[in-house]
């Protein structure tokens, strides 16, 4: 059945090496902060404080929860990028394993989350942003600091600031790989320098009777609470679209995204156990700055102003990996005939699909102008959820119809560990709400529609099968 053709591994494999290509330019250190820059944004400067109303102390519990469901994943997506090291990220790994129209989904699906994210995350710089030049005396026109509706009772027109930081980095990301990986890890640096501050200077006001009781909303609480704040480990999988522009993928990815995700779930915990102790949790009721009134109920008001300046840096690094990622995605599909050939087309001066990265850059800075966040976070859950569940499904897959593949890293405790993966990621995706749900839902028909009305009778595979040697003569129907 030709819907669930797949591709020849060897054949995306020989793609990714073609000269002519994106540039080999990123080593282990550059993907563990890329992961850390995805992921440490929003979800620990902003979703902190919704959490903690929805679980009480027991936040913390929330996010080993969603961070043991995250980590499930990693390691599925750790084999397939050391395997695949070609960019696409779980949408190449569809594509080989499960067949073009389950990949078709889950590539519409990853633009739904990196864009979304992108959106959202840039409305919270723009909170965090109008806050700290608040504290030099300047202030926005109002109807210029939030998109219509998001502030009851008050008449604004668009979030100019979510909207420029997103053109902003949209150019960083144009002019290259390299340079926008630089001024990442610097940009990184920065904001964990000042979570470490955070956690060091907020310690010594911890009071543990804030803490009680822990779980004032039962496990219920601390369930809704993990599929919330699995926001904020949304990032990581980021690392694997960068599969074509790594120097040695079948070391660095793994060790990209493990290792990110590693130290984010330690300060997340951290974080979490230190606000809630210093702020009785009732007390983050509409507030969008949790971290930093922590420190300023503590007195510490000298720390919560870098706090303010750690959390733009750090959402500025999720917003630029996360469109990174993005363009990526979009890339990969255009390069296999599912969507137009000028969104693969790279710019050989600066080694990036430039038309691409503006296409997203321009659709999701408008998003981020005209939608509340509220409305966005739940839909980038959804999305990523439903990828971490494939992607543990194409592994269990690939086992069986290709053990003999090499596999510069393997994921340990097959099939327990994928199982795992698949049962946290659905459990946490019945926590959602049933709008979620629906919204999701016309997200995927609309993805049919397109594919059935356009991608289909263009996929490289459909339209010139004698194209790619090998990628043709080693395409072959799934069933």
């Amino acid at each position: 059945m030709s819907l669930f053709r797949t591709k020849s591994i060897d054949a995306m494999i020989a793609t990714g090496q073609a000269p002519g290509g994106l540039k080999k330019v990123l080593g282990p250190v550059d993907l563990v902060l890329m992961g850390i820059g995805a992921i440490i944004g929003t979800g620990i400067f902003v979703l902190t404080g919704t959490g903690a109303l929805t679980a009480g102390p027991a936040l913390t519990v929330s996010f080993l929860i969603a961070a043991l469901a995250c980590g499930f994943a990693a390691l599925c997506y750790a084999e397939f990028a050391s395997t695949i090291p070609v960019s696409g990220s779980i949408y190449t790994y569809s594509y080989a394993t499960l067949g073009e129209l389950v990949a078709w989904m889950i590539g519409w699906d990853l633009l739904l989350e990196y864009g979304l994210a992108t959106s959202a995350v840039s409305v919270g710089w723009s909170g965090y942003f109008q806050s700290l030049i608040a504290g030099f005396g300047v202030k926005l026109p109002v109807v210029l600091t939030a998109a219509p509706g998001s502030v009851p009772g008050v008449s604004t027109w668009l979030n100019l600031p979510a909207l420029l930081i997103m053109l902003v980095l949209t150019a960083m990301l144009s002019l290259g790989i390299r340079e926008s990986a630089r001024a990442n890890n610097v940009m990184v640096a920065i904001k964990v320098a000042v979570v470490l501050l955070f956690i060091v200077v907020g310690i010594g006001h911890v009071k543990p009777a804030n803490w009680q009781p822990f779980m004032p909303f039962g496990t219920g609480g601390i369930f809704s609470a993990a599929a919330l704040v699995f926001f904020a480990f949304i990032g990581f999988d980021a690392v694997t679209s960068a599969a074509e522009e790594v120097k040695r993928p079948e070391r660095d990815l793994p060790i990209g995204i493990i290792g990110s995700l590693g130290v984010c779930a330690v300060l997340y915990v951290l974080v979490a156990a230190i606000m809630t102790g210093i702020v009785p949790y009732q007390k983050f009721a509409g507030i969008d700055h949790p971290v930093s009134l922590a420190l300023q109920y503590a007195g510490e008001n000298w720390v919560a102003g870098f706090v303010d300046l750690g959390a733009i840096l750090g959402m500025t690094t999720v917003i630029l990996v996360m469109a990174y990622g993005q363009t990526r995605v979009l890339f990969a599909m255009s390069r296999d005939g599912l969507l137009p050939a000028r969104l693969s087309k790279v710019n050989e001066r600066h080694g990036t699909p430039v038309f691409a990265t503006w296409t997203v850059g321009i659709v999701f800075s408008l998003i981020a102008a005209f939608v509340p966040l509220g409305v966005l976070a739940e839909l980038i859950n959804i999305g990523t959820l439903a990828a971490f569940t494939l992607i543990s499904v194409a592994v269990l897959i690939l086992r069986k119809t290709r053990p003999d593949l090499p596999r510069a890293f393997r994921c340990p405790g097959v099939p327990v560990v994928p199982l795992l993966a698949i049962a946290f990621c659905v459990m946490l995706m019945a926590h959602l709400t049933p709008a979620t749900w629906k919204a999701f839902g016309i997200w995927l028909v609309l993805g049919l529609v397109v594919y059935f009305g356009y991608a289909r009778r263009r996929s490289l595979l459909h339209t010139a099968p004698a194209i790619g040697g090998a990628a043709a003569a080693t395409a072959r129907d799934a069933r």
